[in-house]
């Protein structure tokens, strides 16, 4: 269990850690008024609806003092398949999406790459749902060299996503209408129950009628999920990997129970990090873009920006060589 924390400014979600585990379950139920309360410092009096988990934005960044750097054990990541990660040029405008739309499990899904692939993806967007960024990010983990995979990207939020101009917060409206959202649209549970039932269907897809394997990517929120999805139950997933995450929780690392890739933003704060990385159990990859903000491999990335483009591809091509090792 993990408690709410403060968002660093400029950071598109709040930041869950560990220091009070026994305020909030995630997998269950909302913050109470009560741990709320307890954490005066961080949090405004908002309604009753949204002050369950509202924040106050914070006054600074959340930044290690030095970058912390990469950190592995058991996977090999130091030197990328040319054969496995040659991926098309990244378009930093005006972007056209190679998939489709599809309905799955009652949900609008993105769904690209060769319908012959029989290994999948599923990925967990961000809250602010369908963007360019992630759509091509989406393009790219099905289109690399060597190894293909069909790659399934769930509306789970249904059509009512976050609006992007939420952020950062700097109104008591928006942090009302953020920890609305948080506490009821993007609550995990809900769209923890709902994969089961995403893969069983878009199995049905697959060449011999169940794709070999399956792995899970999540951004920020969607992060989130693929720790949780990845769980001491987890018989879905043989790899996992989260993309500057939100509300990370030490404790999730300790249940993982299949190779697993963090890439961390700059604003993911450091000893979350490191301490995320002390409990895996498992292969990993663990890596903090020390250049980059959170969400530059999703919704808020600037692919006009060079350096941004770099990393954002460097980041897939993290993820896709981690699992073709292991998924």
């Amino acid at each position: 269990m993990v408690a709410l924390g403060r968002i660093p400014e400029g950071s598109c979600f709040f930041r869950l850690n560990s220091r009070h585990s026994d305020d909030v379950d995630w997998r269950g139920n909302p913050p109470t008024s009560a741990s709320i309360a307890k954490h005066h410092d961080c949090f405004t009096s908002l309604s009753s609806l949204t002050t369950s988990i509202a924040c106050s934005i914070a006054p600074r960044f959340e930044i290690p003092s030095s970058p912390h750097p990469l950190i592995t054990s058991s996977a090999k990541m130091s030197g990328i398949s040319k054969a496995c990660c040659s991926i098309p040029p990244v378009v930093s405008k005006g972007y056209q999406a190679k998939g489709a739309y599809q309905t799955i499990n009652g949900l609008k899904t993105y769904v690209t790459g060769p319908e012959s692939a029989t290994k999948a993806i599923l990925v967990v967007y961000d809250i602010f749902g369908f963007f360019d960024q992630t759509i091509q990010g989406a393009d790219i983990l099905a289109t690399s060299n060597e190894q293909k995979y069909r790659v399934f990207m769930p509306d789970f939020l249904e059509g009512s996503p976050a609006d992007i101009s939420w952020y950062p917060p700097t109104t008591d409206e928006h942090k009302k209408l953020l920890g609305n959202f948080f506490s009821t649209q993007a609550a995990p549970p809900k769209t923890l129950s709902k994969i089961p039932n995403i893969v069983a269907e878009a199995n049905q897809l697959a060449p011999g009628g169940a794709f070999s394997s399956w792995s899970i990517l999540g951004f920020c929120w969607g992060g989130k999920i693929a720790a949780l999805s990845v769980g001491a139950d987890n018989k879905l997933f043989k790899a996992a990997a989260q993309a500057h995450p939100a509300m990370v929780d030490p404790n999730d690392a300790k249940n993982v129970n299949v190779p697993f890739v963090m890439l961390a933003s700059k604003d993911e704060p450091a000893s979350d990090v490191s301490a995320f990385k002390a409990n895996l159990q498992v292969p990993n990859h663990v890596e903090t873009f020390s250049t980059q903000i959170h969400g530059w491999m999703a919704a808020r990335s600037d692919l006009e920006d060079p350096e941004v483009r770099k990393e954002y591809e460097r980041g897939y091509k993290t993820v896709l060589e981690f699992f073709h090792q292991h998924s």
